[in-house]
């Protein structure tokens, strides 16, 4: 397939105007009602990092972490009600995911034949959106500016998948580029970034502080090599 006549600026203007404008349905990802992380408190952002920490921890369990680690005195239903209106917000997803060394990943790149773009981008759009292979889907600052993460359990089902991709959407696709990613390195959310920005504020350092010194009193430590918190008597937490 041929490029399209469709210089830079219009092409850029088509995407502007059917994408970045495209109005959001329930199934959709929705952004966050916080425009910036900095708009959420140093005791929220402590409150977060706690729940990331401990995924399947009750409520009470952890209205007590935050106070025995950070200082932070607050009632099982307040912690609830602050994790509840962050959830509420889209500050955070509580999501599973299966284990990444069950599937294979691939990131494919999708250039935009224009001529067709107007009339077939939304069909493909929201298939992609559906589709359960898909784990990420982005626009990209680049001539392929739609590309994805998709997961299969085969190489061959990987295959599979695009003949029927290209079958229903080629005609809006101008380049297709695919590269297999054979080891994945690193599969998971880093709560050190939430200590960055705590750091940030004299409250943050405040809560920081007071974790670091239960650390040093041996209350709790993590184990390096798990990045799970280690009990005194030397079980694992959770």
């Amino acid at each position: 397939m041929g490029k399209n006549p469709v210089g830079k600026p219009e092409r850029a203007e088509i995407v502007k105007r059917h994408l970045i404008r495209k109005p959001h349905s329930p199934n959709k990802t929705m952004p966050s009602d916080i425009e910036e992380i900095d708009d959420i408190s140093a005791r929220d952002i402590a409150i977060l990092k706690a729940r990331i920490e401990h995924p399947t921890a009750s409520v009470r369990e952890l209205k007590e972490r935050l106070e025995d680690q950070y200082g932070i005195s607050l009632s099982h239903n307040r912690v609830n009600d602050i994790l509840r209106d962050l959830s509420d917000k889209d500050v955070f997803r509580q999501v599973s995911l299966l284990n990444e060394s069950f599937f294979e990943y691939h990131l494919f790149q999708i250039a935009f034949h224009y001529p067709n773009f107007e009339d077939r981008w939304e069909e493909c759009y929201d298939d992609l959106m559906n589709d359960p292979h898909v784990l990420m889907f982005f626009n990209a600052d680049d001539y392929h500016h739609w590309q994805f993460i998709a997961r299969f359990r085969k190489h061959e089902k990987s295959e599979t998948w695009k003949h029927e991709f290209f079958k229903k959407h080629g005609d809006l696709i101008a380049q297709f580029d695919s590269s297999s990613l054979p080891e994945i390195h690193k599969f998971r959310d880093d709560t050190q970034v939430l200590e960055r920005i705590l750091q940030e504020t004299a409250e943050g350092r405040k809560f920081m502080e007071n974790e670091e010194g239960k650390t040093e009193d041996g209350g709790e430590d993590f184990d390096d090599d798990t990045d799970r918190v280690v009990a005194t008597d030397g079980g694992a937490d959770d």
